[in-house]
């Protein structure tokens, strides 16, 4: 059997990350020979999380450009010229059948360097709104899967293949997990629960708007699972003293998110792209709150195009003091729109996209 050659690039955040390892493991496993090299930024997470899952990974020096002006931008022409001589030197090195860019600052310098030598290129474009650096290479890329429709405002329409997010399978899968994961946060299975994440570092204003509003869990008998991330957590405890026993639970980092899932008969969650594709798939009533400086505000988007098919609820982040607690406790007492908002979403979910994505990059090899 042949053995294609493979590079994965980017990373940068856990939702570019996760579908880039996921893509890999499903190459993996249709085809057990693929060689494959991740090409990561120097210092950000993929240098530890892609290692881990047992794959080779080379950083590149690349940052990325602040907002706003500060002395790092000056160092950012340099870095960006060392990144794409780096770049080169490895597509000339590894040989690859086909580069695989998923977003985040490595991706840019190393399709460029890949199309430079005529390699061809798959993009994976996560958010329902492109970034830039797809925009840019979508023109030359050979294909470009996407996990929202309408996405020939940024893309040639001839190459997009509609394949959806790659999650993590052992987080979606909840089948007859409800009893264990009860167990697990010690909660009443005869109560409804109320699940808060906002990504692993936590949100900072959907923290906020918790912490304001504890005392009506407690007076409604609603119980909370509370992911506030690392920086909150000991503020949270603060905020939630005495009232473990009735179900109201803060973690810094919720290690087994299937029963987080599983336990949840709401979520109150960002809208990064990972995140709604993981909640179509779990088929969970969400409300979501955009992260109002995420780039080109696509997580709006990426919120808005769950809204439009009324399988969430939108609450924007300057509105959460005011907003919060009068759509989460007005919500989670309607059963009725609970179960609505469940069917609604579930139509949105998407099986198998690590293996669609698979299955498109070996079709370049073949080419």
């Amino acid at each position: 059997m042949h053995s294609p050659k493979i590079i994965i690039s980017g990373g940068g955040t856990g939702g570019h990350v996760f579908p880039a390892i996921a893509i890999a493991n499903a190459l993996k496993k249709i085809n057990p020979n693929t060689e494959i090299l991740f090409v990561g930024a120097e210092g950000k997470m993929e240098m530890e999380k892609v290692p881990q899952a047992g794959f080779d990974i080379i950083g590149l020096p690349i940052m990325g450009l602040h907002r706003r002006l500060t002395a790092q931008n000056l160092k950012f022409p340099f870095k960006l010229v060392a990144s794409m001589l780096k770049a080169r030197k490895i597509i000339k090195n590894f040989k690859p059948d086909v580069a695989v860019g998923v977003g985040g600052y490595a991706s840019g310098p190393t399709l460029k360097a890949a199309l430079n030598r005529k390699v061809p290129c798959l993009i994976q474009e996560q958010n329902s709104f492109a970034g830039v650096t797809n925009k840019l290479l979508g023109k030359s890329a050979s294909t470009i899967c996407v996990a929202y429709d309408k996405m020939d405002r940024f893309f040639p329409k001839e190459k997009i293949i509609l394949t959806g997010n790659p999650v993590r399978q052992e987080v979606v899968k909840l089948e007859g997990k409800r009893q264990r994961a009860m167990e697990f946060f010690g909660l009443d299975p005869e109560k409804k629960t109320v699940l808060v994440v906002g990504g692993s570092l936590g949100a900072r204003s959907i923290n906020h708007g918790i912490e304001k509003i504890i005392h009506r869990f407690e007076q409604e008998g609603v119980q909370l699972i509370w992911q506030t991330g690392k920086l909150f957590s000991s503020q949270a405890e603060k905020a939630i003293k005495g009232k473990e026993e009735k179900g109201i639970k803060a973690m810094g980092f919720i290690t087994k998110m299937d029963l987080g899932y599983a336990a949840a008969d709401l979520v109150i969650s960002r809208a990064g792209a990972i995140a709604v594709s993981e909640l179509c798939l779990v088929k969970k009533p969400v409300i979501l709150v955009p992260l109002p400086s995420a780039a080109e505000d696509h997580q709006t988007m990426n919120a808005m195009s769950l809204v439009s098919h009324k399988a969430a609820v939108l609450v924007k982040d300057d509105e959460i003091q005011d907003q919060l607690e009068k759509t989460v406790f007005e919500l989670i007492k309607n059963t009725d729109k609970l179960d609505q908002l469940s069917i609604n979403i579930a139509v949105l979910g998407m099986n198998d996209s690590a293996d669609i994505i698979a299955n498109e990059v070996l079709k370049l090899v073949k080419r």
